[in-house]
């Protein structure tokens, strides 16, 4: 009998000014500070999480980068999930800002790559894709000590690895998710882990034959992983009583503003009408 895959346990750092106590309420002792959010990663760690995702947003919150930078040598074992959006910075300068936080960590990096517009930006899905996949290509390469050859639309320079590259033990692992087809196609090219949301048995069975079946066409194979949010108390009846209180106070008019901010296929799928 073969060995069953490792599972890890990972849990969420409200960067982004995403934590309430009740929805659609917001509380200024809840928004992202480098304590609250210190705080909840150094929780995470003692608790024996594997990892901790790292968000990133430019209107609300912290930085993901600077924030994880000053909490690395704080923690011991944990292995933050660094969300980065490609585009926002030079290739290269990424590369190497990227290596120094897996040298600060002693190697429990991840990387979460994010493929969305950019603030003020207006970019269709396909090119926005393909700046995503030559960003990831591009890390890596150079994550993993080797010289960049350039030669893209969106990453052209040609470039050696920077130094500090050399010290961390490659690439960390790129983890990314999206339903489109665009995404779907980035991910079996060169993602390590594909990230999925909740939906029912049938549909996420049919996501992961889909991803098996493309990434196979690669000549790769994907780890999985799975995101959703958890009410969790002593007893059943605790936890509806939570999950009860967590959505008492959201306006109608307010949830659906909050769904309206986002316009990707996962969103959108996770709102229609079944």
């Amino acid at each position: 009998m073969s060995a069953p895959a490792s599972l890890e346990l990972a849990w969420f750092a409200a960067l982004c000014d995403d934590d309430y106590e009740q929805l659609g309420v917001p509380d200024p002792s809840l928004l992202s500070s480098y304590q609250h959010c210190a705080d909840i990663v150094h929780t995470a760690d003692r608790l024996g999480y594997d990892a901790i995702l790292m968000p990133s947003g430019y209107a609300l919150g912290i930085d993901t980068v600077a924030f994880t930078a000053a909490i690395a040598r704080s923690t011991t074992r944990i292995r933050p999930i660094v969300a980065v959006r490609t585009g926002e910075m030079w290739a290269p300068q990424l590369a190497r800002q990227l290596a120094t936080l897996h040298h600060l960590l002693d190697g429990r990096m991840v990387v979460n790559i994010i493929s969305s517009e950019l603030p003020g930006e207006q970019l269709e899905s396909a090119p926005r894709y393909a700046r995503t996949l030559e960003y990831m290509r591009a890390l890596r390469t150079l994550l993993g000590g080797n010289r960049l050859l350039g030669g893209g639309d969106w990453v052209p320079m040609a470039v050696d690895s920077p130094r500090i590259a050399a010290t961390v033990g490659g690439c960390p692992p790129l983890y990314f998710g999206g339903l489109s087809d665009d995404a779907r196609e980035v991910a079996a090219q060169e993602a390590d882990v594909y990230l999925m949301w909740p939906d029912t048995m049938p549909a996420v069975e049919a996501v992961l034959a889909d991803m098996r079946g493309r990434a196979a066409r690669y000549g790769r194979t994907l780890r999985f992983g799975y995101r959703v949010h958890v009410v969790v108390r002593p007893t059943e009846a605790e936890a509806r009583d939570a999950a009860a209180h967590l959505i008492a106070a959201l306006d109608p008019a307010v949830g659906e503003s909050i769904r309206a901010k986002s316009t990707t296929v996962s969103v959108r799928l996770a709102n229609s009408p079944s």
